[in-house]
């Protein structure tokens, strides 16, 4: 690693690490030659039991500005990056995944892009398990855009934490992070209420898809587990939870905002005739914002507000 520059900010890339030797050497090697200098490497595993751990601690005598922490029980992925980022030093905070390969330029612009907004992300393309280009990127799949209402996560936005630059003090007022959404979900939430979240729209990390992601691996066979009523009820409960959590962190300050997560927690309240209607209408009239990262046309977004008198979300 180059000497780092002192008269531009610390970030600190923080990777939580599980069993990831398969593809973690390829990620390393990609931290390790971003151009932009003035980093810290924190990676805190999650009680590996393959050689992760030594793949860590090599890098770790290599370079002075990597550091390596070892949980004494398992404290699961979101709690693993919430560990990571209390040990952070830097002015922002880049959360990074142990499978995924950055390219050399990404924090640099980055930093470079994110001003006085609270996060800056970018966009990411798709390969497979031997680092193949799939022809598709984030953007093909779901809206990348500036996220600027903490009304956009009512559902949920669509900036990937593999992809963010944060402000440390938006990390920070995020903690304790939920377990009733994920942590990337739950900082962007957090952003909008302190500023807002900017798209850099140049894809600068190669996101690999493959049978162990942590997310999108789940196989159908466990979905369908339980009794499908039990499930429903399960779902309704975890959107009531969800909408009482934003609401509680909505600050009153922004009055508007606050004033929508309260009627949707009244209405999340059951399937009356009132309760399905407010739900509707709140869902019509913020629209835009609700429905921002789904790739829907206006007569979609229509039907979908439609489907919410009939269906709790």
């Amino acid at each position: 690693m180059n000497s780092q520059s002192n008269n531009r900010p610390l970030v600190s890339i923080v990777m939580a690490t599980y069993n990831g030797e398969r593809f973690l050497v390829e990620q390393l090697n990609s931290l390790i030659e971003q151009s932009y200098q003035n980093i810290e490497i924190i990676a805190v595993d999650d009680g590996s039991t393959d050689k992760t751990v030594s793949i860590l601690n090599d890098y770790a005598n290599r370079y002075g500005n990597f550091s390596v922490f070892i949980n004494e029980t398992n404290l699961g992925y979101q709690k693993n990056f919430e560990k990571g980022f209390s040990l952070a030093k830097g002015d922002y905070i880049a959360p990074c995944d142990q499978d995924d390969i950055w390219l050399p330029n990404k924090i640099e612009t980055l930093v470079n892009n994110i001003a006085h907004y609270s996060i800056a992300y970018c966009n990411s393309a798709f390969i497979d398990s031997s680092g193949k280009l799939l022809g598709e990127k984030m953007n093909d799949t779901k809206t990348l855009m500036n996220f600027n209402s903490p009304l956009m996560y009512i559902i949920g936005a669509s900036a990937p934490g593999h992809a963010m630059l944060i402000k440390k003090e938006v990390v920070f007022d995020a903690m304790p992070f939920p377990t009733l959404l994920s942590h990337d979900n739950w900082l962007g939430f957090i952003a909008t209420l302190h500023h807002s979240l900017k798209f850099v729209d140049e894809t600068l990390v190669l996101y690999r898809r493959h049978d162990t992601n942590v997310f999108g691996s789940l196989d159908k066979k466990d979905r369908i587990k339980n009794n499908p009523k039990d499930e429903v009820q399960i779902r309704i409960q975890k959107a009531q939870q969800r909408l009482k959590l934003l609401y509680e962190k909505c600050p009153d300050s922004i009055s508007e905002e606050k004033s929508v997560f309260l009627a949707l927690c009244k209405s999340y309240e059951g399937y009356s005739l009132k309760n399905n209607f407010v739900r509707m209408r709140l869902f019509f009239k913020y629209r835009k914002e609700i429905l921002a990262y789904k790739k829907h046309n206006e007569l979609h977004r229509m039907l979908y507000c439609i489907k919410i008198f009939f269906k709790i979300i």
